[in-house]
C-alpha cells in the first residue's frame, strides 16, 4: 500500500506540474495564441488519451477481469459505457444549471473533470501492479500512463489557460486557473490508491470507467476543437502523433 501510494503521488504529481508548467505559457504570449498551433496542441492531448486509454485502462481492465473469474469484456464494456455516460449526465446537468455559457469558462470545467478520471486512472494502474505478483509489466505499464498523461497535460494547461487570457483575464488568474484544473488529479489518485484494497473486485470496472470518461472528453472536446474549418490537418496530424508516441511509450515501457 505504502509503495503504490509513493508511487500514485509522484505519478500524479507529475501530471500535475505538466499541467502547471502549460498553464505557466500564458505569461509567454502576450497576444492571441496562433490558432493552428493550438488545433497541434489539443490533436496532441487527443491522440495521447486515446492510446493511454486503450493500452493502460481497457487491456488491464480486461486482463484484470480474466483473472478473477467471468467473462474478461463485460467490465470492460459496461464500465467503459458508465464512464462516458456519467460525463455526459454530469455536463447535461451543469448546462443546466449554471450561466457559464462563456466557452473558455466551459473548457475550464471540461478540463478539471476529466483529470479527475486521469488521477484515478494513475491511481488505479499503481495499485493494480502493488496487488498482483507479476509486478514488473504492470508497474511499466502504470509508468507509461502516469508518463502519457503528463506529457499531455501540457498542451492542456495551456489550452485552459491562454483562452482566458485573450478574453481579457490577468496572465496571474489565468495561470492559477489552469493550476486549479489540475489540483484534482492528485487529490483523486491518493483517495483511489487508500481504498483500493477494499475494492479489489471492482478495479476492472473502474479502469473502463475512467477510459470512458477519458474516450467522451476526447470525442466531446478535443477532437472538435483540434479540427480546422479550412483543409488543413493540423489537428488530425498531432493527434496521429500523440497516439504513436503514447503507444509506443506504453508498449516499449512493459518489455
Amino acid at each position: 500500500m505504502i509503495q503504490s501510494l509513493i508511487w500514485a503521488a509522484l505519478g500524479t504529481g507529475f501530471a500535475f506540474l505538466m499541467t502547471v508548467s502549460g498553464a505557466a505559457t500564458v505569461f509567454l504570449f502576450r497576444k492571441q495564441v496562433n490558432e493552428g498551433l493550438q488545433k497541434i496542441f489539443l490533436g496532441f492531448a487527443s491522440g495521447i488519451m486515446i492510446a493511454a486509454s486503450i493500452w493502460s485502462l481497457i487491456i488491464p481492465a480486461i486482463e484484470q477481469a480474466e483473472a478473477l473469474g467471468g467473462l474478461p469484456w463485460v467490465p470492460a464494456a459496461l464500465g467503459f459505457l458508465f464512464g462516458g455516460l456519467f460525463l455526459l449526465i454530469v455536463d447535461g446537468i451543469f448546462a443546466k444549471c449554471t450561466n457559464w455559457t462563456n466557452r473558455a469558462n466551459l473548457l475550464v470545467f471540461a478540463v478539471t473533470l476529466h483529470n479527475i478520471p486521469e488521477g484515478m486512472a494513475v491511481g488505479l494502474a499503481f495499485a493494480l501492479a502493488a496487488q498482483n505478483i507479476d509486478q514488473r509489466e504492470l508497474y511499466a505499464a502504470a509508468f507509461a500512463l502516469a508518463l502519457g498523461i503528463g506529457v499531455q497535460n501540457f498542451p492542456e494547461g495551456a489550452a485552459v489557460s491562454l483562452p482566458l487570457r485573450q478574453e481579457g483575464m490577468s496572465a496571474k488568474k489565468a495561470f492559477l486557473y489552469g493550476v486549479l484544473s489540475a489540483a484534482v488529479e492528485p487529490m483523486f489518485g491518493m483517495m483511489v490508491v487508500l481504498v483500493s484494497g477494499f475494492i479489489r473486485p471492482a478495479m476492472p470496472w473502474l479502469l473502463s470507467f475512467a477510459a470512458g470518461a477519458m474516450i467522451y472528453v476526447v470525442v466531446e472536446e478535443l477532437i472538435p476543437e483540434a479540427n480546422d474549418s479550412g483543409r488543413s490537418h493540423r489537428g488530425t496530424i498531432g493527434s496521429m502523433a500523440g497516439f504513436l508516441i503514447m503507444m509506443i511509450l506504453d508498449v516499449a515501457l512493459s518489455l
